[in-house]
């Protein structure tokens, strides 16, 4: 039988934020601004850990002083396991009501910041719908597919100082551009701004130079999943993507969600990633199913645009962990990297404007009767995404927001 959540809390039946998710947060409120906590959600509020650990958990309670996840994550896998069962028992059972009962701050109540420092930062390509639809788009008469794509994920490495909460404004990227090419490229604010519709998956137990993460160890090293919405100035990236690929294109802000979701609560979301067809080299070939059956939904300016389904990723996240330590490159606590865009087959499954508005010649018609190429200054874009849980009930995401401020056109002095 289910463990329930205790009475007293007043869950409603299949609350996507119950006892099967449980997700982490770093917060402050009005009255302690300055004291940031780590908090866990359930329902419409935060436990805060800092304090209950305190309280609970004494042996734990130094991974939550700082108020940021770090030292938690750092303590791996068999640390994630103890303090998940201790929540869900605090949760649950009476005899801890008085423990933690006024240890819960509302939602609406707490201020939510960036819950983890991170360390590194890489995105990957790994939807072949995406990467599909970008080829055609730009490479109409050839092959869509790069050859090395079936092969082995396709990546670039990000900045990690660009990473910000959601709710944090973006502001849109002054860059060079070169639409016209018998004309030289003119520097000036971005004309073609996109949103992308992505996973982030966090990096807990680090590893030494040299020393690949395989497959079977995925689970070891990656702590959890958030919402990941990698903006792109699609003029900035064209101009500068050749030869090396995205630069300041995609490193002037990338939002994540504030509420990061264990791999332990997505147990019922576990899927075998679709076949490609391609025989995979050994460091590849997956023999655990860890792709994830997540829907995402993303609005613009509240209205929904886009339902793409995560299940239908080419690439799991236990491959691009392995592909990108595979050279020995080293993980870090902290570290975050993100899917790449997530778009199904179908039209109203594409996870950014570049494929929604077909490279802008087809604009996307809003409901309220207006119209979008590419984001305008003041639109808002909103990503949420849910997934299987146990009997039944569907797990919450939370969401990742932003909205767009105008340029500062005056950058050269």
């Amino acid at each position: 039988m289910p463990i329930q959540a205790a009475a007293w809390l007043g869950l409603a039946p299949g609350d996507p934020f119950g006892l099967a998710a449980l997700p982490y947060c770093s917060f402050t409120t009005r009255h302690q601004a300055a004291h940031r906590r780590v908090g866990v959600r359930i329902g419409d509020r935060i436990l805060d850990l800092t304090e209950a650990s305190d309280r609970l958990l004494a042996g734990r309670a130094v991974l939550f002083r700082d108020g940021v996840l770090n030292p938690f994550l750092a303590a791996g896998d068999g640390a994630w396991s103890i303090v998940r069962a201790e929540l869900t028992a605090w949760l649950s059972e009476e005899r801890y009501r008085e423990a933690v009962q006024d240890l819960l701050v509302p939602v609406a109540d707490a201020e939510l910041h960036l819950p983890f420092t991170v360390a590194d930062y890489v995105d990957f390509y790994a939807s072949r719908q995406h990467a599909t639809n970008v080829g055609q788009i730009f490479r109409p008469q050839a092959e869509p597919l790069p050859p090395s794509w079936p092969h082995q994920p396709a990546g670039y490495h990000g900045r990690a100082g660009s990473v910000v909460v959601s709710g944090t404004p973006i502001r849109r990227p002054c860059g060079q551009v070169r639409p016209d090419r018998n004309s030289p490229p003119s520097f000036g604010p971005s004309a073609r701004l996109d949103f992308e519709a992505e996973l982030g998956f966090v990096v807990g137990f680090e590893t030494v130079l040299g020393e690949p993460v395989p497959l079977s160890r995925f689970s070891e090293h990656v702590f959890g999943v958030c919402l990941l919405n990698d903006w792109s100035a699609r003029d900035i990236q064209a101009w500068e993507s050749v030869p090396l690929g995205p630069f300041l294109g995609k490193s002037f802000g990338t939002s994540i969600s504030p509420w990061i979701l264990p791999l332990a609560a997505l147990e019922h979301a576990r899927v075998r990633p679709p076949s490609g067809g391609t025989e995979l080299a050994a460091y590849l070939t997956e023999s655990q199913d860890w792709g994830l059956d997540i829907e995402v939904e993303v609005r613009l300016n509240e209205h929904l645009v886009s339902r793409p389904p995560y299940a239908t990723m080419h690439w799991s996240p236990a491959q691009l962990l392995a592909h990108l330590t595979v050279n020995g490159a080293a993980l870090r606590t902290g570290d975050l990297y993100a899917s790449g865009t997530v778009s199904g087959a179908d039209r109203e499954q594409f996870g950014s404007l570049l494929e929604l508005t077909w490279n802008g010649t087809d604009p996307l018609k809003l409901p309220d009767g207006s119209t979008r190429a590419w984001l305008d200054d003041s639109d808002e874009v909103s990503i949420t995404a849910t997934a299987p849980g146990p009997d039944g009930t569907r797990l919450g995401l939370g969401e990742v927001r932003g909205q767009i401020l105008p340029a500062i056109e005056d950058v050269v002095s």
